[in-house]
């Protein structure tokens, strides 16, 4: 919020017994890490269902997403309207890569609808993210379901990028003595906060919600009053603890007929907020870099390499399922890694000299140097290394989750967020050291790390998706939960015939909330952006 330009009070309170009203808003949902763009929807001459009441209007919007049309949000219900403005923002991420078709259905929630049946349908339209976001206004006809014009109705979607304003405030009201609107009964006021626009047009920003719905079921609700205020105002009149600022609530109309009018009540603001929520990007910009750590299956299970149903199979026409996810993977997290040089590791294999099993073992071989240069030198390590092991077992992931978790845990010493470690681990088994490893997650939880899990293969993934923590919280043998959920489990099976992109738009997608949640949760900011440098480029993989 920038300018709290206009907050008429009017209708609703949370004690009708109490002439004083308060209002704390609740925090709205919202995807941490991710560059969003709002979207604020108004329509505008929609259709009456019948001639007696005017519609009861919600936008419903849906995203076209793996070949079907998902809902992703909606506005609220605004009663007997026909020309509404939504006060609620439609959250979406935003990807410049992508085409993001949009789908925008209007119906009438009226009788408690939920969905725009054939009953209660109005119209809708379709476009994409992109165009809304390269115009900033898009105004569409409404057309209903033969194809055919709503009528003359419109929607209008303004998109608004906050990827720089993702500041949180917090502002809590009360009022005094305001005018009663109601003749046998006290008024029912709500508040409406606007902000005014570059070209000095006004936008709803926020609308408090209705906690008691008898305010005026016509949807005609009588204005009680207005002040207009700046942010910086509200900011400097509750500086100091105990503090507190407040307007006069005007209404225009009485002011200029009333000769002796003072005012219609008194708006107080008692405490006024400014959390800063830093992005992915804010701490990306800010210095932090993206640790990339590949941990390697060699058990048996895999088949011998010798073999073309092997899981490590070096064919000359393909390359296999390991190499596909490391070179999808890893080929965007090394763009996050200024000096490109990732640690590689096997486990479950017997290496030389002596042919013992080994669970985190360097595969270039180099145990006091593990590192590779770029992903195409762990492709060529991993190519170097197959040879010259012997596949074996068992599936010990915990190990290598806590080889990774070792330089987190110094990283998290240092209080500042300079590196942040991501573990990816290529599998194609059941994890036979189960306990192990859930305790190993739940220590790595409170760390600055993050394990993305790709099966490999046909087996029975079932134990890794209980890692993966969507079914509720990790808890380690001991019941202890994980302090949050930092693992994210892919089967490559599932992509196998998708372009790599996809696999990697998947296991990647929660890292950045991951990053700024861990940060977050220790109270650390981003660094100062570090000055422009000149890019390089990766050299081709093999």
């Amino acid at each position: 919020m920038n300018s709290g330009r206009r907050a008429p009070a009017c209708c609703c309170p949370r004690d009708m017994s109490n002439p004083e009203m308060e209002w704390v808003p609740e925090p709205s949902a919202m995807t941490l890490g991710a560059s969003r763009v709002e979207l604020r929807v108004s329509c505008h001459g929609l259709l009456d269902r019948d001639t007696l009441t005017k519609p009861h209007p919600c936008v419903l919007l849906k995203l076209y997403s793996e070949e079907q049309w998902v809902e992703v949000e909606r506005t609220e219900v605004l009663r007997s309207c026909s020309s509404p403005v939504f006060s609620r923002v439609l959250a979406l991420e935003y990807f410049f890569e992508e085409k993001q078709p949009l789908q925008f259905h209007v119906f009438d929630a009226e009788d408690g609808a939920t969905s725009p049946s054939s009953d209660t349908f109005l119209g809708s339209t379709e476009c994409t993210l992109g165009q809304i976001v390269s115009q900033t206004k898009v105004t569409k006809p409404l057309l209903l379901k033969n194809g055919k014009p709503a009528g003359r109705s419109t929607i209008t979607i303004v998109a608004e990028e906050v990827s720089g304003t993702n500041d949180y405030v917090q502002l809590t009201f009360r009022a005094h003595k305001l005018d009663n609107k109601d003749l046998f009964s006290k008024s029912d006021p709500f508040m409406e906060i606007y902000k005014t626009n570059e070209d000095q047009s006004e936008q709803l920003v926020w609308r408090t919600e209705f906690l008691v719905y008898d305010y005026d079921s016509s949807g005609k609700h009588d204005f009680i009053g207005e002040f207009t205020s700046t942010f910086q105002e509200m900011q400097e009149g509750t500086a100091n603890p105990g503090q507190e600022r407040q307007w006069d609530c005007i209404n225009p109309k009485y002011r200029d007929k009333k000769k002796n009018y003072k005012s219609s009540g008194t708006i107080v603001l008692a405490q006024c907020t400014v959390e800063k929520v830093h992005t992915f990007l804010d701490y990306i910009m800010g210095g932090c870099q993206i640790s990339f750590t590949v941990a390697i299956d060699f058990t048996a299970s895999n088949g011998d390499p010798r073999s073309s149903q092997s899981l490590h199979c070096l064919s000359p026409r393909q390359p296999n399922h390991y190499l596909q996810a490391l070179r999808a993977v890893g080929g965007i997290c090394q763009d996050y890694d200024s000096d490109k040089r990732f640690p590689a590791f096997g486990f479950g294999a017997r290496i030389p000299p002596n042919f013992e099993v080994s669970h985190d073992f360097a595969i270039n071989f180099e145990p006091e140097n593990p590192e590779c240069e770029e992903i195409s030198g762990v492709i060529a390590a991993y190519r170097r290394c197959l040879p010259q092991i012997q596949l074996y077992g068992p599936t010990n992931v915990a190990p290598i989750i806590n080889r990774v978790a070792g330089p987190a845990q110094r990283e998290q010493s240092t209080g500042q967020a300079t590196k942040y470690s991501v573990l990816l681990v290529l599998t194609d088994g059941v994890v036979s050291d189960m306990a192990e490893t859930r305790t190993a997650i739940v220590r790595a939880s409170r760390l600055p790390m993050s394990i993305i899990i790709v099966g490999v293969g046909n087996a029975d993934f079932t134990d890794m998706r209980l890692l993966d923590g969507d079914d509720g919280p990790l808890r380690c043998p001991r019941g202890v939960p994980a302090a949050r959920d930092i693992v994210q489990f892919v089967p490559f099976r599932d992509f196998k015939d998708a372009a790599p992109s996809a696999l990697a738009k998947c296991v990647l997608a929660e890292v950045p909330r991951q990053v700024v949640e861990y940060y977050a949760s220790q109270g650390i900011s981003p660094g100062v952006p570090r000055p422009c440098t000149p890019a390089t480029t990766p050299s081709p993989s093999p």
